[in-house]
């Protein structure tokens, strides 16, 4: 593991000094009602990055009254289009900007490596923007004719628009923080709604930096607020509140799960969900398994392996599974942990203390259950939040660590026989975020494509997005589709219009 000190930039110090972090708040940056703060750490370290003010329920009803104010009487849901359109752009404009400080904070408060953060997180972030730009003129509804078959001489012209939703409680988590507040914030004010976004406790900095971007592009005052706080409190607040007409949410599947309880509480707001996962993926003997194994590991190891996507349930046609095993293994030894701003480091540290504990809980019970680990699950020596990933064979499909999502750096190995077999293996979960299938035969990837139970599917490649398509799963791995057109769903309600030509 890499040790070295890393110097910071200039501008990251600049913005962690001067007291705690204030909450951005009707376009303002204030203190919190409670007087409360909490750490922002960095996990490579264990040490405080920033005190930062801590939301609570009076400022979720502050911040609430603060967004109805401004969509119902404030500029930007009249706004024309084409001028909202001109604020996203240059808002993805100032991302791209201070990309390289953006990335770095990313990485100071996330964990992850700061390449990972420059050359995925904030290019996605960006196109995000620029992607929703483009939609805010092209937001309509359509023209129907009607049959009205009890009034058949009777002539209607009849529309659909489209209007926004309202005031949007977005709710993100800890694992791709600037990435996952532009999925929500991007469509959402594209539609014309406000939004209060409350960022993960543990990875706040980078949305008060990004909300500090958006007051330069000329949002409005109150369009957006950012309310860093705790899910129990502020999170569970919002989700209450009867001023929210609707709940976007990342995260677990149990805190989905409480987030619908507490909507249909208030006033049955609209509610997204996307959820956990625990992804299979497939690879054929007869696939490329230099490149199989590659993506294999990348599918469950990026991002320290916690991404909802993660391929962490691998089967493995049994003629190539002591080759495929092997590799993939062989890669876990090698990989070069140590802190994310290192640019030698190719997998950095767990995001809290309690969140590797969990991860390392899974470990155990995967060795309790009789599982084999050929890598890794270990702590290396050192500070910080770091864990050496693990690769266990001789699963059995009905273990722990092959049913649950660990969301973190664990690898389940297991052999199949027949494409039935593992097909219906593969669909036996109460997941269905993504799945993978590797191999040369084009009828057998298209079976296989057609009967997995899952809204993603990579086919000879693993963990690929793009703003232009939907992003969400079946079963419990959630509700909507996040990213492409079909977002705009997601924050838009449809009215019907008839007018009477006869």
């Amino acid at each position: 593991m890499t040790t070295e000190t890393i110097s910071i930039d200039p501008a990251i110090q600049k913005f962690l000094s001067g007291g705690a972090k204030k909450i951005y708040l009707g376009g303002k940056w204030v203190d919190s009602k409670t007087g409360k703060t909490f750490k922002a750490l960095n996990p490579a370290t264990g040490e405080t990055l920033a005190e930062v003010c801590e939301a609570g329920k009076e400022d979720v009803e502050a911040a609430v009254s603060a967004a109805r104010e401004q969509f119902e009487n404030g500029p930007w849901s009249r706004m024309n289009p084409a001028e909202r359109a001109k604020i996203l752009w240059r808002i993805g404009d100032l991302l791209e900007k201070h990309a390289d400080e953006l990335a770095a904070l990313e990485t100071l408060n996330n964990g992850k490596p700061v390449k990972e953060a420059r050359s995925a997180d904030l290019p996605m972030t960006i196109e995000n923007f620029r992607y929703w730009s483009g939609w805010c003129t092209k937001i309509t509804g359509e023209t129907i004719p009607t049959t009205t078959p009890y009034a058949p001489k009777a002539k209607f012209f009849s529309y659909t628009t489209k209007e926004a939703v309202g005031v949007v409680a977005a709710i993100i988590p800890w694992n791709m923080p600037l990435q996952m507040a532009s999925w929500k914030l991007a469509p959402a004010l594209a539609c014309g709604c406000v939004v209060i976004l409350k960022p993960a406790e543990q990875t706040p900095l980078s949305a008060l930096r990004l909300a500090e971007l958006m007051e330069e592009a000329g949002l409005p005052p109150g369009t957006v607020q950012v309310l860093p706080g705790f899910g129990p409190t502020a999170g569970a607040a919002l989700a209450a509140h009867p001023g929210v007409d609707k709940i976007s949410f990342t995260g677990s599947t149990e805190t989905g799960r409480e987030i619908l309880r507490a909507s249909a509480g208030s006033n049955l707001k609209r509610v997204s969900l996307e959820l956990g996962g625990k992804s299979p993926h497939i690879i054929f003997a007869d696939a490329d398994l230099e490149m199989a194994s590659r993506h294999a590991y990348m599918g469950v190891f990026y991002n320290q392996g916690q991404i909802c996507c993660a391929g962490s349930r691998i089967y493995v046609e049994r003629p190539a599974y002591e080759e495929l095993t092997s590799k993939l293994a062989d890669r876990a030894k090698k990989v070069r942990l140590g802190p994310g701003l290192d640019p030698k480091t190719q997998m950095g540290p767990l995001v809290s203390s309690e969140h590797r504990a969990r991860v390392e809980s899974y470990v155990e019970a995967g060795k309790k259950e009789g599982a084999k680990l050929l890598a890794g699950g270990d702590r290396p020596a050192g500070k910080g939040f770091f864990l050496n990933p693990a690769v266990f064979t001789d699963v059995k499909d009905d273990m722990k660590i092959a049913r649950e999502e660990i969301f973190g750096p664990v690898a389940a190995v297991m052999p199949f026989d027949s494409v039935d077999e593992v097909l219906k293996r593969a669909n036996r979960s109460d997941y269905g975020l993504a799945a993978g299938v590797w191999t040369k035969d084009i009828k057998k990837a298209f079976n296989a494509v057609n009967a997995l139970r899952a809204g993603l599917v990579w086919v000879n490649t693993f963990n690929l997005a793009d703003p232009t398509l939907p992003w969400g799963g079946y079963k419990q791995s959630g509700w909507g589709r996040e990213t492409g057109a079909e977002a705009i769903k997601l924050y838009t309600e449809t009215k019907t219009v008839w007018v009477d030509l006869n």
